[in-house]
């Protein structure tokens, strides 16, 4: 099994991956299977199903779709564009597609939020269609968005027997759990990020890998930056105001008085963790570490390590990514990265797990201690619902980023002061998280219909 890294960290939009970022990729997607198609096309429609349709309009899966459907994607997202062209369309009732004639599109009428009972293969499940001049359906597609911005179709997932998105094997250390892995690791004397390289090197030159991630961190980096110097209300109607900002400034003020309590530390690590996610709350560029909804978690960590941990070196953020991308991939092929499928423990708890792996190994860690952080990063999220309040992706999600952040250090930390060896393995544990997310109740799954979401005012 391989996943490459560039594959758990994609560049996008906010709020979320798989109700903002899914649905836009699926539309595109969708384009181009019209682009082939010998047909005259002169209409569009969509229907959202499950998750996609309860929690939708505040994850902006409305615009998403809309906009993926007139050529936008995640990766090249211009805001300013996207408004005028999100007002046009509601003007002319036509979206206009690269590669394709004006097509008929209403908003109110042709894309349809379905609250019945979800799709069979995913609870983040979406129809799209394509008419031709009588206004009969000529083409039709089910999608699936499973986290993370990674998109299947029906057709797909059946093939793949689930929810496991193809997966290369033709790699040198193709390992599918944590148990192959330590045992590839013990055979071949590399370290996890060493092995992970080896397989992305089979895809991509080395010059390639290091510029691409080294451009992930890049807009991690400046997606905390923006969000330290940013203040204001996040949209949405919750009127939640930006903390990040204020934070930044007190800590700051407080820097080289010699009274500062040890556990402030903690507030920087939620600090860094709060301005991703309340970037994200606000449509803006963040990076999936693994989802949007988790994006915090993973920056967060590497700017506690770099700016506060003696000899850190942005040089070493490279295998920190690779590391982080095995356990996650992990996490995904083995249970899952999406909140409306397991919880937000497939979300927080997958990314605290990550960042935990990565900073043992960043910090000298042996592979067995870096499974070890991991397995009790993802411990401690177990059984963590997904119940944001109206739908949106700021409360409990800005916070829990945070605090995502704290366990993920204090995992690292606990890993490096044993010597690997522990009771619980990060396979059990990524089985259990599966097995919870399985048996939890619908309405704690990115449905909104239980939790904090029905137990906070919704104004």
């Amino acid at each position: 099994m391989f996943l490459s890294v560039f594959d758990m960290f994609k560049v996008g939009v906010g709020p979320s991956s798989s109700h903002t970022m899914g649905p836009m990729v699926a539309a595109a997607r969708f384009l181009d299977r019209m682009r082939a198609s010998p047909f005259q096309f002169h209409g569009l429609r969509a229907s959202l199903h499950g998750s996609l349709a309860f929690t939708g309009v505040g994850h902006a899966t409305d615009r998403a779709t809309i906009l993926g459907l007139a050529g936008f994607e995640p990766a090249t997202y211009d805001a300013a564009k996207a408004e005028a062209t999100l007002a046009l369309i509601e003007k002319t009732h036509q979206i206009e597609a690269p590669g394709l004639p004006p097509l008929a599109f209403d908003p109110k009428k042709d894309l349809i939020f379905d609250y019945g009972p979800a799709l069979p293969g995913h609870a983040n499940g979406m129809i799209l269609k394509a008419t031709d001049a009588q206004g009969d359906v000529i083409m039709e597609e089910t999608y699936y968005s499973i986290g993370g911005g990674f998109v299947l179709t029906a057709g797909e997932m059946a093939e793949a027997g689930g929810t496991k998105s193809k997966a290369r094997a033709d790699v040198p250390y193709p390992f599918e759990t944590a148990a192959e892995m330590l045992e590839m690791a013990e055979k071949s004397g590399l370290s996890i990020a060493q092995m992970k390289l080896a397989n992305e090197l089979k895809f991509r030159t080395r010059a390639e890998i290091d510029k691409g991630m080294a451009r992930l961190w890049e807009v991690m980096n400046a997606c905390i930056s923006r969000g330290m110097q940013t203040d204001g209300i996040l949209p949405g109607g919750l009127k939640v105001r930006r903390r990040a900002k204020g934070i930044h400034e007190a800590l700051m003020a407080e820097r080289g008085l010699n009274m500062t309590a040890p556990h402030t530390i903690n507030d920087w690590m939620s600090l860094y963790a709060m301005a991703v996610n309340e970037e994200n709350a606000a449509g803006g560029q963040v990076v999936t570490a693994p989802t949007n909804g988790a994006a915090g978690v993973l920056p967060a960590t590497i700017r506690y390590w770099l700016d506060h941990v003696p000899g850190a070196s942005v040089s070493k953020v490279g295998d920190f990514l690779l590391t982080a991308a095995a356990v996650g991939g992990l996490c995904k092929h083995n249970a899952s990265i999406s909140g409306a499928e397991c919880g937000c423990q497939a979300e927080v708890g997958s990314a605290a797990a990550m960042s935990a792996a990565g900073l043992c190994a960043v910090m000298g860690g042996t592979v067995m201690q870096v499974e070890n952080a991991a397995e009790i990063a993802l411990e401690h999220h177990l059984g963590m619902t997904c119940d944001p309040v109206k739908g949106l992706v700021q409360v409990p999600c800005i916070e829990r980023n945070g605090l995502g952040a704290i366990k993920a250090v204090s995992a690292a930390s606990l890993a490096l002061r044993g010597d690997g060896i522990h009771l619980v393995s990060l396979d059990a544990c990524i089985e259990t998280m599966r097995q919870t997310g399985h048996d939890m109740h619908e309405k704690y799954k990115e449905t909104s219909l239980g939790g904090l979401a029905v137990n906070v005012p919704n104004c």
